[in-house]
């Protein structure tokens, strides 16, 4: 049995690991001692600077929640037409998750088994709500087709971001796809389908 190693953990460090081992493993499948192992620290040490997992996934999953959120507040998501804002919101949030991507994958993943996995999907759920209500705003405009059934086109454009966690790899880790390139290209190939013609021909 190896022993434990002094504890040089900081809470930063300490929620890195047990994001890798809840993805991993499952949120209901990590023990204390799954984690305890992991860092390579004792389960007393862990407590020292938390309470216990579920505060670790409350921490894991506010940081992918805040960042989102954040999007909803930058000068792109708020000033324009409303067809510009929900296209600067899905680039952003492609970059968001790749920046981000243990703790979004960690997000998308939660299965509302616990008190803080149940807040994770209501907010997650209002941010999906926050860009279908943009997506709306644009079809009143009239600058989305209005052959698209709006709802259905809101589910296809957030499985084709959050699809992006089970195959999406950084670069530096030998994934071969540019972060800004795949947020363009998720761009294009969603709103070139669902943009009216004159919209398109504004976007140039």
């Amino acid at each position: 049995m190896t022993t434990p190693k002094r504890d040089t953990y900081t809470p930063e460090t300490l929620l890195t690991v047990a994001v890798r081992v809840f993805n991993e493993r499952g949120y209901d499948g990590t023990s204390m001692e799954h984690l305890s192992q992991a860092a390579g620290i004792s389960k007393s040490s862990i407590y020292h600077h938390v309470s216990g997992k579920e505060e670790l996934l409350r921490r894991a999953v506010s940081r992918a929640i805040d960042a989102l959120f954040a999007i909803l507040e930058e000068p792109g998501a708020r000033d324009g037409r409303a067809i510009e804002r929900v296209e600067y919101v899905t680039r952003r949030t492609v970059e968001v998750l790749i920046a981000e991507l243990p703790h979004v994958t960690l997000l998308l993943r939660v299965r509302g088994n616990t008190t803080t996995e149940r807040w994770a999907m209501e907010r997650r759920r209002e941010f999906d709500q926050r860009v279908a209500d943009l997506l709306k705003a644009a079809a009143a405009d009239g600058d989305l087709r209005a052959d698209v059934d709006i709802k259905l086109a809101t589910r296809l454009l957030f499985g084709m971001i959050n699809s992006l966690v089970e195959w999406y790899r950084p670069q530096s880790q030998g994934g071969g796809q540019d972060g800004d390139r795949l947020a363009e290209t998720v761009v294009r190939l969603a709103f070139g389908g669902l943009r009216t013609e004159h919209a398109a021909a504004d976007r140039g």
